[in-house]
């Protein structure tokens, strides 16, 4: 059974940073891309940032603007990602997903596996 599980959301302020964890339990880590996506209400559920199974390739939505930095540490089956200089239009759930297609998808059906979601706060 796959499980993926987001931790690090929260309330920060205009120019804060977070860190956000996803742990991930049930796959063979390395073999799976593993991307950040994040939904505002009302919205539909967009790409934020991707990181390859080994880690040599990331993907970044243009709206990050360098913002944001994606990593994983596979021996500990964990994906993060960093966010600076966050902007209430960065308020949303965001999600963790793992995908088996190779290199660095962006869009939401390439991914099979959800977790459950962080909400991510960030207040003017």
């Amino acid at each position: 059974q796959v499980q993926l599980v987001e931790s690090g959301g929260g309330l920060v302020q205009t120019g804060g940073s977070l860190r956000l964890s996803c742990a991930a339990s049930g796959i063979t880590f390395s073999n799976y891309a593993m991307g950040w996506f994040r939904q505002a209400p009302g919205k539909e559920r967009e790409f934020v940032a991707v990181i390859s199974g080994l880690g040599g390739s990331t993907g970044y939505s243009d709206s990050e603007k360098g913002r944001f930095t994606i990593s994983r540490i596979n021996v500990y089956n964990t994906v993060y990602l960093q966010m600076r200089s966050l902007e209430p239009e960065d308020t949303a759930v965001f999600y963790c997903a793992a995908s088996s297609v190779v290199g660095v998808p962006t869009t939401v059906s390439d991914y099979p596996y959800w977790g459950q979601g962080t909400q991510v706060t960030v207040s003017s």
